[in-house]
C-alpha cells in the first residue's frame, strides 16, 4: 500500500507517521511518502521513514507536481494548511483554499482511489452557549462561523469536496473533523502560532498561583494527535468514506483548563474584554492571533463521535485534559522538534 501524506511535518502530519510507522512494524507493507513545503531532517524520527518531495501545495505549477507524486498511490492525506499569517489571508487563502483544490485536482487526474482530509470541528456552523448542551453529528451544517478566517476555509474546503465527489464518484472522499489537537511535541509550533516568539514557553510556569480568566461559552474539545493519526489511519485501512467527528472526552470548560494548566482556578470574563485585548493586541503586533480564535473557541458546537466508534472502530486512548496536560508539559520543557521546520519553533 502506498499512501502520500501532504502537510506531513506539522503537528498531525508528524503523528500520522508515527502511526504509519507502527503499522509497518507490525507486518502491513505500507510505503509512505511525504510532501512538505520545507523538507524535514531525515535523520529524526520519524521523518526517515517516508520519501520526501517538497511541494508548495498552493504555487501555479502545484497540480503538475503533486500528480507526479500521486500517482500509483493507494491513498493521498492531505493536511496542509496555514495557520499564518493572520495578517496577510490571501496568503493563509493560497495554502488553505487554493493547495486543497490543487489536491483534490492532482488526485482525480491520476487515479488515487482514496483522499482523506483533515477537516475541523471549526468547519461547523457556529451555536451558542444553549446550543453546546446538544452534541451534534457529521449532518450538522459546515457552514463555518463568519468572524473566524479559519473556520472560513475550512467551510470552503468542505463545500468543495462535496463538489469533487459529486464529480469524481469513484473515488473515495473521507474527512476528519478532530477538535483542538494536542501533543508534546507540538508545544514550540502552537506557542509561535498562537502567542508569537515575545511569549516564553516556560509561561506556563510563572502562572501557577494565577488564576484562568475566561468566558463562559469557552467550551470545547480537544484530541491526542496521535488518537487523530489512528483515525487516519483507520479510514484508510477500511477504504471508509464520508465525514468522521474525532473528539476526546471530557468536553474542556474553563475549569478544567485551569486545571490543565496547574492553575488555581478559572474565574468568568466578559467576551467582550478578552475578544478587544485579543484585537488590540493583534493590532499591534503584539501576538499573532486575532480575535477570529475567540470566536471560534466560544462557538464551535461539541461533537458526537458514535459514527467513528460504530465505522472505524475508533476510540480516543488519551483524554482531553491528558493531552492538554501533556501539551503543558511541553510548554513547561520547552519541547520542539529540530527535525521538522514547523516544530522546531
Amino acid at each position: 500500500m502506498r499512501i502520500v501524506v501532504v502537510g506531513a511535518t506539522g503537528n498531525l502530519g508528524t503523528a500520522v507517521l508515527r502511526r504509519l510507522a507502527a503499522v509497518r512494524a507490525e507486518g502491513t507493507s505500507v510505503e509512505v511518502v511525504g510532501i512538505a513545503r520545507r523538507l524535514p531532517d531525515l535523520r529524526a524520527e520519524p521523518y526517515g521513514t517516508a520519501v520526501w518531495h517538497a511541494v508548495d501545495i498552493g504555487a501555479p505549477d502545484a497540480v503538475d507536481q503533486l500528480a507526479a507524486v500521486f500517482r500509483s498511490a493507494d491513498a493521498v492525506v492531505h493536511l496542509g494548511w496555514a495557520l499564518q499569517p493572520t495578517h496577510d489571508i490571501s496568503a493563509q487563502y493560497r495554502t488553505n483554499v487554493t493547495g486543497t483544490a490543487n489536491v483534490l485536482e492532482a488526485v482525480a487526474r491520476v487515479g488515487v482511489p482514496q483522499v482523506v482530509v483533515a477537516s475541523s470541528v471549526g468547519a461547523y456552523r457556529g451555536v451558542d452557549v444553549d446550543g453546546k448542551r446538544t452534541p451534534v453529528d457529521e449532518e450538522f451544517p459546515v457552514t463555518g462561523i463568519p468572524t473566524a478566517t479559519y473556520s472560513i476555509h475550512k467551510a470552503e474546503n468542505e463545500a468543495a469536496m462535496d463538489a469533487f465527489a459529486a464529480r469524481h464518484p469513484d473515488v473515495v472522499v473521507t474527512r476528519l473533523r478532530p477538535g483542538l489537537v494536542f501533543q508534546r511535541s507540538a508545544a514550540a509550533e502552537l506557542r509561535g502560532l498562537f502567542l508569537g516568539r515575545l511569549v516564553p514557553m516556560s509561561i506556563v510556569r510563572w502562572i501557577r498561583w494565577a488564576v484562568l480568566p475566561l468566558p463562559l461559552p469557552f467550551v470545547f474539545q480537544a484530541v491526542h494527535a496521535d488518537d487523530v493519526a489512528d483515525a487516519f489511519w483507520r479510514a484508510i485501512d477500511r477504504r471508509a468514506g464520508g465525514a468522521f467527528n474525532i473528539a476526546a472526552t471530557p468536553v474542556l470548560n474553563p475549569p478544567r483548563m485551569a486545571r490543565a494548566f496547574g492553575m488555581l482556578g478559572a474565574i468568568r470574563a466578559p467576551m467582550w474584554l478578552i475578544r478587544g485585548l485579543v484585537t488590540l493586541t493583534w493590532r499591534l503586533r503584539l501576538q499573532p492571533t486575532d480575535a477570529g480564535w475567540v470566536d471560534i473557541a466560544a462557538q464551535v458546537p461539541i461533537m458526537r463521535t458514535d459514527r467513528a466508534r460504530s465505522v472505524l472502530g475508533w476510540e480516543a486512548r488519551h483524554t482531553s485534559e491528558d493531552a492538554l496536560r501533556e501539551l503543558v508539559a511541553g510548554f513547561a520543557d520547552g519541547a520542539r522538534v529540530p527535525g521538522s521546520g514547523p516544530l522546531s519553533g
